[in-house]
């Protein structure tokens, strides 16, 4: 994506929240008002759904394979969940990020953790709150599809996900949808503008300079 005459790198936009915060509300709205904004693709150890598209929906691979792009640095992250394997692989999200384009992740503090140490500088984490907890169990039970042993359960993993707060960039406290999506946009808005991300702003002004 260019600003003018000038290029930009893309950036990697983290969205991490305990469940039921609102994290996928968010998510969806920003693909959907944002052209310039895509979805991570992750890759999978688990077996395709009959619905599920290869390279749409997560790229599935075997095992071996899963391990194969651990082994040589491939991934930006990765985890077990539910005993099947999860991770981004690095070589999509690069391509985007040349070209400017700005890549969603949907992923917890550990995955994150794990992007940091590799791409830092092309980073941008925020973490969903909820208002309070009251609410954020009224939101759990609201969406009618868990039982109240699973609701405490993720009431109980929540604790230990939002003591992670301080490592992330930015904080949204989640009262009204509307207004942390506008929040996020502002963020995304701000960071498109960093002078580091704008690789073609040296160009520019030394143009400028030389009144071209």
């Amino acid at each position: 994506m260019e600003d003018g005459n000038i290029k930009r790198r893309g950036l990697m936009l983290v969205l991490s929240s305990p469940s039921g915060a609102g994290k996928t509300s968010i998510s969806r709205r920003l693909l959907e008002l944002d052209g310039n904004l895509s979805l991570s693709i992750s890759a999978t150890t688990r077996a395709r759904r009959p619905a599920e598209t290869e390279g749409v929906h997560y790229f599935f691979v075997s095992d071996a394979r899963f391990q194969e792009m651990i082994d040589r640095e491939a991934l930006l992250e990765h985890a077990m969940v539910f005993g099947n394997r999860y991770g981004t692989p690095r070589e999509p999200v690069e391509r985007a990020l040349e070209k400017g384009q700005d890549v969603l992740f949907d992923i917890d503090w550990q995955g994150t953790q794990q992007v940091a140490e590799k791409a830092r500088e092309d980073l941008v984490s925020v973490f969903i709150l909820p208002p309070t907890t009251e609410e954020l169990e009224r939101r759990l039970h609201s969406r009618a599809q868990d039982s109240d042993e699973v609701v405490r359960a993720r009431m109980a993993k929540a604790a230990d996900e939002m003591s992670h707060w301080a490592e992330y960039d930015y904080i949204i406290i989640n009262h009204d949808l509307d207004q942390s999506v506008d929040q996020v946009e502002a963020i995304l808005a701000a960071e498109r503008l960093k002078r580091e991300r704008r690789i073609g702003l040296r160009d520019f002004v030394e143009g400028l300079r030389l009144g071209r």
